[in-house]
């Protein structure tokens, strides 16, 4: 590996450890050969999921993902050298053979993020969650086994990480006047859109995000079924999804406040994901 690449990929590392903890923790459980790519794949997940915390303007936000794009297309190669996660992106593309149509599913679920549209139905979060988490996992799963496409697993397995995680910044999208959960679960149980950007915790509202938390551990249950069928290399792909279980049961506590962020602390996360990697079923319980 020439230097320049070296210093791409240690930025890559740097990045997703301050950034992203939790993932970075999960690929220390992988084959240190892998972990190069795994942490570029991170690292790029990490420079479009927070483009709307950087860009002021939903078409600043456009314009950036629109580069990656052009990256994925060969249209920005003299610039590629200059951006340390393009750079290192790129080298794992072509060392692993990753689609680029998968990570351009990635870009395409992030462009929902840069205004306030709302999410219209259930199938249209499921949609999103297929891109912007499913499928993440299913590029590290093929980092980390050749090219193996764990196929349903990472749907479900994606379905739940996504639905858990935006029910735990609830708070935080709402303050912003953005609402994941669907119009249709909202409908269905009285509530309004506007109670949840004005931070009312109505009863209907609670009823509405407990049915999302329903369809989170319906993917958790699904891919814990498929989990056998799965080489036991692309363990560390799924292990993100260990967090799922123990916030879902936060949320479900009597007097559960959606508008307080969910806390676990970071010993009991770091030890989560270390026993779900020593007991995979774990992953999903």
């Amino acid at each position: 590996m020439t230097e320049p690449m070296h210093d791409a990929f240690a930025h890559c590392e740097g990045l997703v450890r301050a950034a992203d903890r939790d993932r970075f923790l999960t690929t220390l459980f992988a084959p240190a050969e892998h972990r190069p790519a795994l942490l570029a794949v991170y690292a790029f997940n990490l420079e479009i999921a927070r483009v709307r915390e950087v860009v002021h303007e939903p078409l600043a936000g456009e314009i950036r993902l629109q580069w990656w794009s052009d990256v994925f297309d060969g249209e920005e190669r003299g610039e590629v050298a200059a951006h340390p996660v393009a750079a290192a992106l790129l080298a794992s593309v072509a060392g692993y053979r990753l689609a680029p149509e998968r990570l351009k599913a990635l870009l395409a679920a992030r462009r929902f993020d840069l205004d306030n549209e709302p999410m219209r139905s259930l199938a249209d979060l499921e949609a999103y969650a297929e891109g912007a988490s499913a499928g993440l996992i299913a590029l590290a799963a093929q980092v980390l086994a050749g090219g193996f496409d764990i196929g349903a697993l990472s749907h479900h397995a994606g379905l739940a990480h996504a639905f858990v995680g935006l029910l735990a910044a609830f708070p935080i999208h709402a303050a912003r006047g953005k609402v994941f959960v669907p119009l249709d679960i909202l409908a269905r149980h009285g509530a309004a859109r506007e109670d949840a950007v004005a931070g009312q915790a109505t009863p209907q509202l609670h009823a509405a995000l407990a049915e999302l938390r329903l369809h989170a551990r319906r993917h958790l249950r699904a891919a814990e079924q498929l989990l056998a069928a799965a080489p036991p290399t692309v363990i560390p792909a799924l292990l993100p999804v260990a967090l799922a279980g123990p916030t879902l049961a936060r949320m479900e506590r009597r007097g559960y406040d959606p508008f307080r962020p969910i806390e676990i602390a970071p010993w009991r996360r770091q030890l989560r994901i270390w026993r779900a990697a020593r007991w995979p079923r774990r992953i999903f319980r």
